[in-house]
């Protein structure tokens, strides 16, 4: 394996950025395995992330050897409530990726919604790409519709896009509205840049508004469209190239 300080040799690429594209897992969960032993390149465990990968290395995770880094694919699935947005759940709560078809690639996802949240959910086999969307940097709106318990007070509704803080937690700029009310209950559209966990939950909280139902309806230039419960569908490579410049191409590593 080539480590970061070897300048005699091509460095090729981060092992961690690597497996990343690989559909393995993002770089902050790349370096946690590498912690816990679970990589190995050439016949010995990777003990550093600044560890390349060169053309002909075998890179093993858990002990299976990861192929290739494909094109980059993108899907929308509509992920329904009661299902974690985790690989693995330590309370053996259903997940989303065990509701996909078995014909699926190993995918991530950009982002997560929390088990009680339903709408879109964008998966990718390219973890690099996830990370990248997932960050506030990328500008992308995520868009939701919220519904709500609770008297709401519009004026304090559209304060939010200032920012807010409830329970010592300081909140970013929201943009909300309300779009219709019946009785105690009301329904909201509610967009925001960058989310922390459950964010949209705990400020309308700040606002005695309980969330009863969650959905998001887009990310980024993505919708939810038509898409039912559990239904998945790949964007098109040419859509992907439109939305989102620069994808990076898989590197071709030749082998030996």
């Amino acid at each position: 394996m080539t480590e970061e300080t070897n300048t005699d040799t091509p460095k090729g690429e981060r092992i961690a950025k690597f497996l990343a594209r690989a559909g393995v897992a993002s770089r902050r969960d790349v370096e946690r395995m590498i912690e816990e032993g679970r990589i190995a390149m050439g016949g010995q465990p990777v003990t550093h992330p600044a560890t390349f990968v060169q053309s002909g290395d075998i890179v093993l995770v858990d002990g299976n050897p990861v192929g290739e880094p494909e094109r980059t694919r993108v899907w929308r699935y509509h992920k329904p409530d009661g299902l974690m947005t985790t690989h693995k759940d330590p309370q053996g709560r259903a997940t989303v990726f065990e509701s996909l078809p078995e014909a699926m690639p190993r995918v991530v996802s950009v982002g997560r919604l929390d088990i009680n949240s339903e709408g879109l959910l964008l998966l990718t086999n390219d973890g690099e790409l996830a990370r990248r969307l997932e960050l506030p940097g990328s500008a992308w709106i995520r868009r939701y519709r919220v519904r709500v318990f609770g008297v709401v007070d519009e004026k304090r509704l559209a304060e939010l896009i200032h920012g807010s803080e409830f329970e010592g937690v300081r909140y970013g700029s929201i943009e909300a509205g309300l779009d219709s009310t019946k009785g105690d209950n009301s329904w909201l559209t509610v967009s925001l840049k960058e989310g922390k966990n459950r964010e949209i939950r705990r400020v309308m909280q700040g606002l005695n508004l309980h969330v009863s139902r969650l959905i998001r309806v887009s990310y980024g230039p993505f919708q939810l469209g038509t898409l039912k419960a559990r239904e998945l569908e790949e964007v098109p490579g040419k859509t992907l190239r439109e939305q989102i410049p620069g994808l990076a191409a898989p590197v071709r590593r030749r082998t030996r």
